[in-house]
């Protein structure tokens, strides 16, 4: 049952990108922004964790550790991140929340400074930025709320087991692939390329800013690490698949 619980909850937290802020428990923030060159340049990352965490998210760096739960689920997380579309003589900063996928899922309103000081000026504009963010009243909404606030959705979750089907409901099924390879990663522009032994690409995977998370292109879909293995999870028409694998990098 538990496991049935946390397919669901994967499923909705994916699927439905725009789905409220308070269903998602918490933010993560890159050590560098693109618009600065050095980690934490200006305190940029530092005060931008400062201030999701005044605003009541759970933040943290990318560096940091993150909660076990993190790995189980890296679709409770949002990226949080600062974009710059400053001028000659205005600083203009942009606060984004992204979900697992990529998905954009809250843009914050334009924070503006003039002072001529780089750092001054960076945190006033962000600070400016975050008024959005403040107003959004966040408070993380539990896991048992979000299946309760999903249960009207028609979802439709497979995971194949080798011996048999279990249904729950006739919207619900899990089935798990038990499949175990080895695949080896060869870098691309992004991310990698995951070849298997024939040899012939089983995968082409892109970076995130979360550490043993990757976006797997063109599928709708993560791959992961848990303990040992990696996890890939996506979906194959209207069904979920999860398999196992090795990855040599």
């Amino acid at each position: 049952m538990k496991k049935i619980i946390f397919i669901l909850l994967l499923i909705t937290a994916s699927t439905f990108a725009q789905k409220k802020i308070n269903n998602y428990k918490y933010v993560i923030v890159p050590n560098r922004f693109e618009f600065v060159k050095k980690n934490d340049q200006y305190q940029t990352s530092s005060l931008t964790k400062f201030l999701f965490n005044k605003s009541g998210f759970t933040a943290f760096l990318a560096d940091e550790s993150l909660p076990k739960e993190v790995a189980e689920n890296r679709c409770l997380v949002l990226t949080g991140s600062v974009k710059d579309d400053s001028g000659m003589f205005t600083t203009k900063s942009i606060v984004e929340l992204k979900d697992c996928y990529g998905n954009v899922v809250f843009t914050s309103k334009v924070g503006v400074s003039k002072n001529k000081e780089y750092k001054k000026a960076y945190h006033e504009a962000i600070r400016n930025a975050f008024k959005s963010v403040a107003a959004l009243k966040y408070k993380y909404i539990t896991s048992e709320k979000n299946i309760l606030e999903n249960k009207k959705e028609d979802v439709a979750i497979v995971v194949e087991t080798p011996k048999a089907i279990i249904k729950t409901s006739d919207k619900i099924k899990e089935v798990k692939n038990d499949i175990s390879k080895t695949l080896y990663a060869q870098s691309i522009t992004n991310g990698f390329q995951l070849v298997n032994m024939k040899p012939e690409v089983v995968f082409q995977i892109l970076k995130t800013n979360v550490n043993d998370v990757f976006i797997i292109k063109d599928k709708n879909g993560l791959i992961y690490k848990s303990g040992n293995d990696w996890i890939a999870e996506y979906f194959k028409g209207d069904k979920i698949v999860l398999e196992n694998y090795q990855i040599k990098f």
